[in-house]
């Protein structure tokens, strides 16, 4: 059972259809694309010398390599270890170490970066000499492996500060691939994904049932999201398929409003990664039609826990069409997801609880971690450590992030990670960091800080430590300076206080 069987029968059933696209050119077809997976394949085992299971990791910038390069991998019998390109050099060397890699390729503009990291792996660079000696010679067939081999090794940011490696194996990314088709979105040969978002997130992992169905991968020649860019891809290529972020929705709903563009050969958004407004969706459904659809999920059930399908998304007039709209959905037919009060009891509709999941979705455990693996499936169950609570049709309504996790352009910044960078100034007593309502990217980072005595911080001196140790998405856009922070009697900052205070300022 190997995902790449999926490109090997596409190659032969979809010959001829269009594979990848480079904005509105396209570059190869199936059997072309399936070719030079086999050839790339065969020189990661041969010429790189690497065994099944080896880690091999993407540091790279969406292009039409990134496909390649996943398939390839798994072709190889190989383990993907996707790595968010926005992330610090720090980052990446610990991603790096912790998973072992023993190749990681990256794109032109990260090249300098990655090649200053320590460690003993090869770096090779996308158009290099060594990347077209990867492209020659013979293909080999697709390797060998079992369902529960790991495919997909992703590091999520931890509360710790550290990031933990989901491990997602062949039966994880299949179920996902087959929950699409059922919970999500039709795809007919022909259509297309247009990767705006990251390739090593979500939009990545949708390259995988976009090929069983024979569909085109469109990567733009900006390699990221641009409304005015979208809107001439969308008529270029037809049957056009997206995963966005809420605030990308919110911005191509702005400009569409703005241009009025020919929107037909869109097919549909998929938005997830956070909370999208009611009143944000039903301004995009006013503008984009009927073309939503919305996951809820974690990378440790990629893409795969509740859903707004397609043709279940709630239209204006029906009976609850606002809260239909402002619940995540349903659950995926292939997971079961229950909710549970503080000592796992499961809870009644109408009740709020931590969101527990199981299925053929759900990861293996965490990459090197047994202790965080048993914490977090014990029983049997994904605990989310999200809050929520469904109605009696089965909706299920997002009430709160126990994690404390900010969203911020649909990526997860967690706040801990943030202190203990802060933290590291001498001037700094303590800190709190939480998520601040933003119109654009629908959270940004807020930090509260508390000075040593007689200490005076400048916001400039913070922002350089910042920079410096973590990716700068992840700094505060803000800082506010207290005397204290609010506690309760076990000495715990008190985060609800301080957004309350945040709201009594505003």
């Amino acid at each position: 059972m190997n995902l790449a069987s999926l490109l090997d029968r596409a190659g032969r059933g979809f010959a001829g259809r269009p594979a990848l696209a480079l904005g509105e050119r396209v570059i190869c077809d199936y059997r072309a694309l399936a070719g030079r997976v086999a050839v790339l394949a065969a020189n990661l085992r041969g010429r790189l010398g690497l065994a099944p299971g080896d880690r091999v990791a993407l540091i790279m910038k969406n292009c039409p390599e990134y496909a390649e390069l996943m398939f390839a991998c798994w072709h190889a019998g190989l383990i993907v270890v996707p790595v968010n390109a926005k992330l610090a050099a720090a980052e990446f060397q610990y991603i790096l170490d912790h998973s072992g890699a023993r190749v990681c390729f990256t794109t032109p503009d990260l090249a300098a970066t990655v090649g200053a990291l320590t460690g003993p792996r090869a770096v090779i660079e996308m158009g290099g000499a060594e990347w077209r000696r990867m492209g020659k010679g013979d293909g080999m067939g697709v390797a060998s492996t079992e369902a529960d081999d790991i495919a997909w090794l992703f590091y999520t940011s931890g509360t710790t500060g550290r990031p933990k490696g989901a491990m997602l194996t062949h039966r994880n990314l299949f179920a996902m691939t087959w929950g699409y088709f059922a919970d999500v979105d039709a795809i007919a040969p022909g259509d297309a994904i247009l990767h705006a978002a990251p390739m090593s997130h979500g939009s990545g992992i949708y390259i995988i049932p976009h090929v069983a169905a024979g569909a085109a991968q469109v990567i733009p020649e900006s390699g990221g999201f641009e409304p005015d860019e979208m809107f001439r891809l969308f008529a270029a290529h037809g049957g056009v398929a997206m995963f966005a972020a809420p605030t990308m929705v919110h911005r191509l709903v702005a400009a569409a409003e703005a241009a009025d563009p020919d929107l037909s050969g869109l097919k549909t958004i998929i938005y997830g990664g956070g909370p999208m407004y009611v009143e944000d969706c039903k301004r995009a459904i006013g503008v984009l039609g009927d073309r939503l659809a919305q996951i809820y999920g974690q990378g440790e059930s990629p893409m795969t826990i509740t859903s707004l399908a397609k043709h279940r998304f709630p239209k204006a007039g029906e009976p609850r069409f606002g809260e239909r709209l402002a619940s995540v959905g349903m659950p995926f037919g292939i997971v079961d997801v229950r909710m549970v009060d503080g000592d796992g009891t499961p809870l009644p509709p109408g009740e709020a609880g931590e969101i527990l999941v199981r299925g053929d979705s759900v990861m293996r455990g965490y990459w090197d971690n047994a202790e965080a693996t048993a914490e977090t499936l014990r029983g049997g169950w994904l605990h989310t450590g999200d809050v929520g609570a469904f109605d009696e049709d089965g909706y299920l309504t997002l009430m709160d992030r126990s994690k404390d996790v900010i969203i911020s352009g649909g990526t997860n910044i967690y706040p801990r990670e943030v202190e203990e960078v802060l933290l590291r100034h001498p001037g700094v007593s303590e800190v709190s960091v939480i998520g601040k309502p933003d119109p654009d990217w629908g959270e940004s980072v807020l930090a509260f800080v508390v000075a040593e005595p007689g200490c005076e911080i400048k916001m400039e001196e913070l922002d350089q430590l910042c920079l410096a140790r973590i990716a700068r998405f992840k700094r505060p856009k803000e800082y506010r300076f207290l005397d204290s922070l609010p506690k309760n009697n076990y000495g715990k900052v008190l985060k609800t206080e301080l957004r309350q205070l945040l709201n009594d300022n505003r």
